[in-house]
Order: structure tokens, then C-alpha cells, then sequence
């Protein structure tokens, strides 16, 4: 069994998660959008637009998404999703495209004691990341 990483978003998931893999290097696998839908009764609320379902490969992992139409949006919390860049150079560039507009960084770039480069912040879609290459300091 593996987890699989579900995000919503506010109208804007289909660009979101094309940007997470043009920058990350992952293949969107799926998008169902509203319109696809066979009938009425089976589409959210909003437009023919609204992607319902999408799923994006990253490495063995699956991220799923959707827009999560008005009422039904609530801002992300209580996660962050972590990845481990495989270079300081990798880690420089997925930070500089990903945080750029970013609606908050809580943590720049920085060396601490677990890792040679790590960083959080919050993109401009509201995903939370954390980004981690821990370099001569990986354990075991």
C-alpha cells in the first residue's frame, strides 16, 4: 500500500499541476474535466472547465487533483508536501520556479544540522512544499 497525495484547488488545477510537472519532471497521466461528464447529475457545481479528476506521475508516486468549486474550496493545511531534490543545483531550481510568487516562504534556503539545503514556503497555488537535499548529511 503507498499513499497518494490528493490536492484541491480554487479554479486553477489544471495549470497548477501542468507547472508541477513541467518543473518537477512528472507526466500528467489524466484529466477529466466537468464536460466529461455523461450527464448533469454526475458534474460538480461550475463550468465545463473544472477539472474533476487530474493525476500527475512523479517518480513511483502519484499527486491527484481537482478544483474544488467555491463553497467547496478550503485552503491548505496542516501539510506540507516534502521533496528531496537530488542536487544542490536541482534544489536551487525547483526553489527559484516554484516559490516564485509565492503567497508566503517560511524558510529560506538554508543549511541546518539534518540537511545541506532545505526550505518551506507556500507557492502561488497555495500548495505548501517543503524541499530537502540533505547532500554529505544523509544518514545510514
Amino acid at each position: 500500500m503507498e499513499p497518494t497525495i490528493y490536492l484541491y484547488f480554487n479554479g486553477d488545477c489544471f495549470e497548477a499541476m501542468s507547472f508541477y510537472a513541467e518543473t518537477l519532471g512528472g507526466e500528467i497521466t489524466g484529466v477529466y474535466r466537468n464536460g466529461d461528464a455523461p450527464d448533469p447529475e454526475s458534474r460538480m457545481p461550475g463550468g465545463d472547465e473544472l477539472v474533476m479528476n487530474m493525476n500527475m506521475r512523479l517518480g513511483s508516486a502519484n499527486i491527484m487533483a481537482s478544483d474544488a468549486p467555491g463553497e467547496w474550496y478550503n485552503k491548505p493545511q496542516g501539510f506540507s508536501i516534502s521533496i528531496a531534490p537530488e542536487s544542490v543545483e536541482a534544489f536551487d531550481t525547483i526553489f527559484d520556479t516554484l516559490s516564485k510568487d509565492a503567497q508566503s516562504v517560511s524558510m529560506q534556503p538554508t543549511e541546518t544540522f539534518w540537511a545541506e539545503r532545505f526550505a518551506m514556503f507556500t507557492d502561488q497555488y497555495g500548495t505548501p512544499w517543503m524541499l530537502n537535499f540533505t547532500g554529505s548529511k544523509a544518514m545510514g
